[in-house]
């Protein structure tokens, strides 16, 4: 699996609608509200603000940034992509495992790729001049690192550094975004589609100091008028962060109980997001029964040095949580545990 939500996919695979199947594979947050925006023939028939305004003002506030410091893409993905393709460096550095999505912006644009692998050699040291690429919260584990000491050192080895924080809001985790002053080389990529539970809306991000930012090229109109509307009304919402963070605690909490009650798993990884991943000789398995069971979860075999024996669940909600318990207990004959694939009752 190269990335997960991929339900039309497998719904096709299994002859059923892609909204029957229950996404565990997506890591997009779990709550979502109705939304009050409806489109007018304003905003369809004239053409937005070129500079979006309002939306880089309201980022702007929510963020503790300057205008100045932002840059707006169609998605993050494209805004790495853009960024990768505008650094002259050469080498680029990925601590990995990490977004596929890197590794394919580097190679687009003819960089010279090595892999520093997270768990085994954190500390080991880039080349200087190089760029260096990390997620944090990681993917697809979920772990925070305190980056302070490995900042440092790319500081003296003069490196260009892209930092992705897509993952941060979930939980009160420090950001680097107070740096992009201090450090001309640092630059900060932020998805606003996991925290603010919105994938079909496709901005992303770009944070730097102002000279970097003048350098990015985007194209005119990339933001649709409706997106653009949307996300500013989610930003503006002063109870969406604290009841997202609330429930996110809730339901974390439920997942995790629930991965480990079902004893399948030979290690569940701590995570500081929303999402965990597991590791289990049985993975294969769990993950073809599940998906008969039109539950999806994340195959992890994609990700650089891991392979098919992880798995990734996302966060739901309770509703869902319970179907994965439901389907678990008929996943495990308790008395021998091994696997009984006992067909259950409908749900």
């Amino acid at each position: 699996m190269k990335h997960g939500a991929n339900i039309y996919k497998y719904a096709k695979r299994l002859q059923c609608r892609a909204d029957e199947i229950i996404d565990f594979s997506s890591n997009i947050n779990s709550y979502h509200p109705n939304i009050t925006i409806i489109p007018t023939n304003d905003m369809l028939v004239k053409y937005a603000d070129t500079n979006y305004s309002e939306l880089k003002n309201t980022i702007s506030n929510k963020y503790e940034i300057k205008t100045s410091q932002i840059t707006l893409y169609n998605g993050a993905t494209s805004a790495i992509f853009e960024l990768v393709k505008s650094l002259k460096e050469k080498t680029v550095y990925l601590y990995a495992p990490l977004y596929g999505e890197y590794e394919k912006a580097c190679t687009e644009s003819n960089k010279k790729i090595f892999k520093i692998n997270r768990f085994d050699s954190l500390n080991t040291k880039p080349k200087k001049n190089s760029i260096v690429i990390f997620v944090n919260p990681s993917t697809p584990d979920g772990k925070y690192y305190d980056l302070e000491k490995l900042f440092g050192m790319w500081e003296k080895r003069n490196c260009t550094v892209i930092l992705d924080e897509s993952f941060l809001e979930f939980e009160d985790l420090k950001s680097f975004r107070d740096k992009i002053n201090s450090y001309k080389k640092l630059y900060i990529i932020q998805s606003f589609s996991k925290f603010y539970s919105c994938a079909g809306v496709r901005i992303g991000a770009i944070f730097s100091n102002t000279k970097n930012i003048k350098k990015l090229k985007t194209p005119i109109w990339n933001l649709s008028s409706f997106d653009v509307e949307f996300l500013t009304e989610r930003l503006n919402d002063k109870f969406f962060a604290k009841r997202s963070k609330n429930l996110h605690k809730m339901h974390k909490k439920e997942l995790l109980e629930i991965l480990q009650n079902s004893k399948l798993f030979d290690k569940i990884y701590e995570s500081d997001s929303n999402f965990f991943l597991t590791k289990s000789t049985k993975a294969k398995e769990i993950f073809n029964y599940l998906l008969k069971e039109k539950i999806l979860v994340r195959t992890c075999e994609s990700f650089d040095f891991l392979d098919d024996a992880y798995l990734r669940f996302g966060v739901k909600d309770s509703y869902l949580h319970k179907k994965l318990m439901v389907i678990f207990t008929y996943l495990i004959d308790k008395k021998f545990k091994k696997f009984s694939f006992i067909k259950h009752p409908m749900l």
